[in-house]
Order: C-alpha cells, then sequence, then structure tokens
C-alpha cells in the first residue's frame, strides 16, 4: 500500500497523544477520530489536541450504539449470572468495528490506537509476505493488552497500526515530556469506563430500574450460612462482601439464579482443572487440538499450560494445573508463547 491514509483514535489521553505524534512523524496522511459514549464526565478538548499534533480531528458520537452494544450487554450479562469483560466488546464492535467503518469512510486505510500489543500485518512489516495478519503481546508484559484485543478477526488486524508495541510506559511519558505533548484527559482510561463512582451493582439497580432481590448464601454441602442482597453484586471467586463467619474466608463458587441462591466455598475448593468455552475466534492454522499452549482466563492472570479440544467456535481447555476462579463471562485467550492463537467465552 503506498503512503496510506492513517487515522488515529484519540481519547486525550498520553498513550493516543504519542499515538499520534508517532503516526504523524511516518505517514504523510493523517486525520484524528475522538468517539463520545455519552458517559463522558467532561468534554475532551479537541482543539487543543488539534494544535499539538497538527491534524485534524472528527468528533464522532457514538453513545446509542456504545450503549446498546457495550453497555446493555455489560447489564445483562451480569444479570445471567456472568461476569462480562466490556473492553473486549468495545474493542471488537466499537473501537474496530463502527469506528474503524467510520474511518474507512472518510477516507482512511487504517486506525491506529495507542494499545500496547504487537499487530503483524502489512501495514506495520511491509518488508514481509504477509497472507494473513495475526495478533502478539506488546513488549512492556506490565503494560500488554493483547488479552483486550484477542477477539478482533484477522481482517479487522489488517486495517490497525499500533506504534506503542515496542514501548514501555515510561517510554511513551518521555516521548510525550520531550516533544511538550500534553494529555487533556483528565486522567487515564480505566477499564469500565462508563462506572464511575459507583459499585457495579448501584450501577445496574439503577440503570435498570430493578428492586434488590435477597437469597440464600449457601456452602457446598447445602447449608444456609447467611443471606445475600443480590447475585449480580457477585462475580466467581469473589471475597469480598459475603460476609459470613467461618474457620477461613468464603469465596463466591457459584450463582444459582433458578433458586437466587448465592453458593459459596474455601479458597481451595476453587480449583478447576477444565473448562468450556464458545464463540471461539481462532486466527491459526487449523487444528483440532493443540498441545502447546497457554490460556489467560482474565487480564490479570499470568496464563497457565493449557491444551485445547475444538470443535467449530466451541472448545473444551484442559489445564496441566488447577487454576482458581474460573468465571464464566470472562475471555479465555490463548497463546503461543507471544503470538495469540484464539480466544473464547468461557461458559
Amino acid at each position: 500500500m503506498n503512503s496510506p491514509v492513517v487515522a488515529v483514535a484519540l481519547s486525550g489521553g498520553v498513550d493516543s497523544l504519542v499515538t499520534g505524534f508517532l503516526i504523524k512523524k511516518t505517514y504523510k496522511k493523517v486525520f484524528g477520530l475522538h468517539f463520545t459514549t455519552g458517559y463522558e464526565k467532561t468534554p475532551t478538548n479537541i482543539k487543543a489536541l488539534e494544535e499539538q499534533l497538527g491534524f485534524p480531528i472528527h468528533i464522532i458520537d457514538l453513545a446509542q450504539i456504545f450503549d446498546k452494544q457495550v453497555v446493555q450487554y455489560f447489564m445483562s450479562t451480569y444479570l445471567d449470572g456472568k461476569t462480562p469483560n466490556p473492553c473486549l466488546i468495545c474493542n471488537k464492535l466499537i473501537k474496530f468495528g463502527v469506528l474503524l467503518e467510520k474511518a474507512l469512510a472518510l477516507g482512511a486505510d487504517a486506525i491506529a490506537t495507542g494499545h500496547y500489543a504487537t499487530i503483524v500485518n502489512p501495514l506495520s512489516f511491509p518488508d514481509q509476505k504477509i497472507n494473513k495478519s495475526w495478533l502478539e503481546k506488546g513488549m512492556d508484559p506490565l503494560k500488554d493488552q493483547s488479552y483486550f484485543l484477542a477477539t478482533l478477526s484477522s481482517d479487522q488486524l489488517e486495517r490497525i497500526i499500533l506504534p506503542l508495541a515496542k514501548l514501555n510506559k515510561s517510554q511513551v511519558r518521555m516521548i510525550a515530556q520531550k516533544n511538550n505533548l500534553t494529555p487533556t484527559a483528565p486522567v487515564e482510561s480505566q477499564d469500565i469506563c462508563f462506572i464511575r463512582d459507583t459499585s457495579f451493582a448501584k450501577f445496574i439497580i439503577e440503570k435498570k430500574g430493578i428492586c434488590p432481590k435477597p437469597g440464600h448464601i449457601k456452602d457446598l454441602n447445602g447449608k444456609i450460612v447467611g443471606t445475600h442482597k443480590g447475585l449480580y453484586a457477585f462475580t466467581i471467586g469473589q471475597r469480598r462482601g459475603i460476609n459470613c463467619p467461618a474457620s477461613e474466608p468464603y469465596y463466591v463458587r457459584h450463582l444459582d439464579l433458578s433458586t437466587n441462591t448465592l453458593v459459596v466455598c474455601f479458597k481451595n475448593d476453587l480449583a478447576q482443572t477444565n473448562m468450556q468455552v464458545k464463540n471461539i475466534i481462532w486466527n491459526y492454522p487449523e487444528t483440532q487440538e493443540i498441545t502447546t499452549m497457554t490460556t489467560q482466563i482474565r487480564y490479570s492472570h499470568k496464563g497457565a499450560a493449557s491444551r485445547l479440544i475444538r470443535n467449530g467456535d466451541l472448545g473444551q481447555v484442559i489445564f496441566n494445573t488447577p487454576q482458581f476462579a474460573i468465571t464464566p463471562g470472562q475471555a479465555a485467550v490463548f497463546y503461543n508463547e507471544n503470538r495469540v492463537l484464539g480466544a473464547g467465552i468461557i461458559q
């Protein structure tokens, strides 16, 4: 592709600001995109961003589709007794879905963001013959965000540029300071950007207009050990908020929606050696069983040696050693060393 036009997704934070700066140095034709969700506390100073970066920025109102695709998904999944990861949904459907479509409609060939991950595609590696784009971990293990991008398709990855892939946070801040780049966002973006100054449970109660429904808390033997104020306030592996005296702390093991019962256990009872996944996105040569693989079951999880038996978009993951707090609704991301093989949703 000769001199592609690149759109830069800009939040106003230091990561996206440095991304814009680096893209402007590399490509001749650049413009910015800033999308709104309707959940911002204060508007981003777009004029200040334009003055610093030297290219125009389009404001895209995605409030309606963000609420429908991300917020409603988040709430309905919680009310279904599972624990969603809205960032994965936002990346797939919003940032690299609708926003990418808007960028292409405005004349862009690709979109750049401030994610810390590596995408192997013709744009990032023009000297290599690449038939299918794929995702790898970023250089900085403390900031790697490949987990949050793991559900993107090869077609989406083909249109994405991540300039921060080989940088760490300190280097990004240094680039910003050296080039007088001042973030306009008041704080760094957080995992759940639409929930501020409140709990998940309170957000859902207020948004859905529902009344909390108390129920029993039972141990693994079926003994009632306490009461809860609403199942949607809990997630698998949670310790806080149970408030039931015992010889050792209780953890959430299961949410039984049919009886409105919170099932708790001791920590050792949280360990499992296998799990089911669905909606698998696979970005590796076809095979039914992968034997050299690590599976990450949440963003903060280090990943564990495992194998995957696949049947279409369904699969069973078998771990070499038991894993704690495997949580339905979260993403399972499959790696072969640094390369993302695919991802699925834990059942």
